[in-house]
């Protein structure tokens, strides 16, 4: 028999890996231009809610295989660097990532020591100063009591912090929407204009804005409360989200699928059996210009009928009552809707820290109830749009990476505004209150939420729907991020408190000045507006309590670990460990979370008088 083909049996490698997604009958494997840099570090991917106590070295057991080629001496420093900011940064590689996280110092290093580092050299950038022209005009005499960061003691330069403080602050932020969207899988700039046009005209606009409110001498007024600033900034970060649901609705994504379903796919939906059309895209252009005329209308024998006008449009208000909100565009509301309210989350902040700061001094148990009110407040927040979010595939977003973003990001503003009142108890005893309270909700409480029969619990109050495994999952996943926001949020703010008191922009944060001042006796009125009494604010109290105040929050982490370990066998570190490879983008996007949150911190105490 002839040969018509002239088959050779080959390598096939590529389609056998085990690392590559199931993809219905066929495996997802990147093209060969791709291929050595999207290779699997974790061998068979466990499913979500597995893992849970097992040997997490079988996950990161291969990290360094195939690495035998960058650690030779043949690479240079500048090919090296451009290798890590592109593998870490970048384009987040498993590998690089893996190998970022896999020991205890180098997770420090990424997710503590960097973030605290950004946000302390930003404070730290020396403002031009000068004096104040009228030294009754700043805040003492104006009938109401200086706030507890302090009434202005400079004027600094405008156009300094505007594109300098103001800048790199406003460029965080845009960089935190961008890289929640890059987790989204959605592009919110633009096509045609691309990325950088699309985000220097944001920036434009946010300058521009202010420096009209400026050259105004009526409205300058505004400019110098920070309330104003940070208003302006959640309306900045909002751009981003107006864009992205202009162009879905340009592009009728809310009426009908992006692209026309082909004759094989309408045999799995119901159109192909009913003969409608409405499960095609709507777009303007493939709309018929004038009603369809039937067939009957040409024939001459036909008789003649008189057709009222209900009858006429009875099919076209069946076929509008037919069309379906697309499950991608509602999903994308959920995602608007999540981000938001962490937004929302950020103006809430800098209100809370107003009022307590402007109320100051208190004692132990209104500063236990204001610490606690303003927990409870992050926490319902959290756990709204934990649920917007979901964990599971179908459940409004169903993204388990952005339900990841989301919780580092209210564990840490709640951590941060904290961290910042730190600096006006006036006592030990106001530090050992606050800390035994929560280290024993920790140690004691935490664990319990663990616990087959709280799970059962909540699931029996309709407030849980996961299983046990992926129950616990979650739970040991936000265990190990309340120890990232402890540790990054502390370090910044003993960072900050040195950088601040002893640096060139002492007077541009009174807040850590700790000045002292000799408090009069009696209650206080609008005459003595001193933002404290009795006890003054000691920069040694306040710096040495807060390091105990972090041994004691490690070692509460480490006893809860234990706990969880010896009594369901989670281990909390694997389980981070472990998202983070599973999904490499967490690392930069968590990263530029941290920065910018503990700039939200740093912001809202900085005294604005512009020269």
């Amino acid at each position: 028999m002839p040969s018509f083909f002239n088959f050779q049996t080959g390598d096939s490698s590529r389609a056998t890996n085990d690392s590559s997604p199931l993809l219905g009958r066929f495996r997802a494997v990147p093209d060969a231009q791709r291929q050595g840099h999207r290779n699997s570090l974790l061998g068979r991917r466990s499913s979500f809610g597995r893992g849970l106590g097992l040997a997490y070295g079988t996950v990161f057991g291969r990290i360094g295989d195939g690495d035998d080629d960058s650690e030779d001496g043949e690479e240079n420093a500048l090919r090296s660097w451009r290798a890590w900011m592109k593998d870490l940064w970048l384009d987040p590689k498993q590998v690089a990532v893996a190998r970022a996280v896999d020991r205890w110092w180098s997770r420090l290093a990424v997710f503590a020591v960097l973030p605290a580092a950004f946000a302390v050299a930003w404070c730290a950038l020396p403002f031009p100063q000068y004096q104040l022209q009228d030294e009754g005009d700043n805040g003492d005499q104006s009938g109401h009591r200086t706030p507890g960061h302090g009434a202005a003691r400079v004027e600094i330069n405008f156009w300094f912090f505007l594109f300098v403080y103001y800048g790199f602050y406003n460029v965080t932020a845009l960089m935190w929407v961008t890289k929640v969207f890059n987790i989204y899988r959605l592009n919110w700039w633009p096509k045609m204009l691309g990325f950088p046009f699309t985000i220097s005209m944001i920036a434009l606009i946010s300058i521009t804005v202010p420096v009209s409110v400026y050259f105004i001498p009526e409205a300058r007024f505004f400019i110098q409360f920070n309330t104003t600033w940070i208003c302006w900034t959640f309306f900045t970060m909002a751009m981003p989200l107006i864009i992205a649901f202009a162009i879905l609705m340009s592009q009728e994504r809310h009426l009908g699928l992006r692209q026309s379903l082909s004759e094989t796919q309408r045999i799995f939906t119901s159109s192909w059996w009913t003969g409608d059309q409405d499960n095609v895209t709507i777009a303007a252009r493939d709309r018929a210009r004038r009603p369809l005329i039937h067939q009957d209308s040409f024939d001459p024998n036909a008789p003649l009928e008189v057709a009222l006008a209900a009858d006429i449009r009875g099919p076209a208000v069946r076929a509008i009552r037919k069309r379906w909100i697309p499950a991608s565009f509602m999903r994308f509301i959920w995602f608007c809707t999540a981000l938001f309210i962490a937004m929302l989350a950020y103006v809430l902040g800098e209100a809370y820290a107003e009022i307590y700061l402007r109320t100051l001094p208190h004692n132990t148990f209104e500063t236990i109830a204001y610490v606690y009110s303003w927990v409870i407040t992050v926490h319902l927040l959290d756990g709204l749009v934990g649920w917007i979010l979901g964990g599971n595939e179908g459940e409004r977003v169903g993204s388990y990476p952005l339900g990841w973003i989301f919780k580092l990001y209210f564990s840490l503003t709640y951590q941060t505004y904290v961290r910042a009142l730190y600096a006006r108890l006036r006592s030990y005893a106001q530090f050992i209150f606050l800390q035994v309270i929560s280290s024993s909700f920790l140690i004691v409480f935490t664990p319990l939420t663990i616990s087959k029969p709280f799970h059962q619990l909540l699931t029996l109050l309709s407030i849980n729907g996961q299983s046990l495994s992926s129950y616990q999952k979650f739970c040991a996943r936000n265990i190990y991020i309340r120890s990232l926001a402890e540790n990054v949020s502390m370090l910044a703010f003993l960072g900050s408190i040195l950088v601040l008191h002893y640096g060139a922009n002492k007077d541009v944060y009174p807040y850590f000045a700790f000045d002292k001042f000799r408090m009069p006796e009696g209650p206080a009125s609008v005459d003595e507006p001193w933002e404290g009494r009795g006890e003054d604010y000691d920069f040694g109290r306040t710096f040495y309590a807060s390091l105990v105040t972090w041994a004691c929050e490690i070692v509460a982490g480490w006893v809860v670990r234990r706990i969880m370990w010896f009594g369901w066998k989670v281990d909390v570190t694997g389980e981070g460990k472990h998202d983070m490879g599973m999904w490499p983008e967490l690392l930069p996007t968590g990263v530029v979370v941290m920065v910018h949150v503990l700039q939200n911190m740093l912001f809202s105490i900085v005294r604005l008088r512009f020269h």
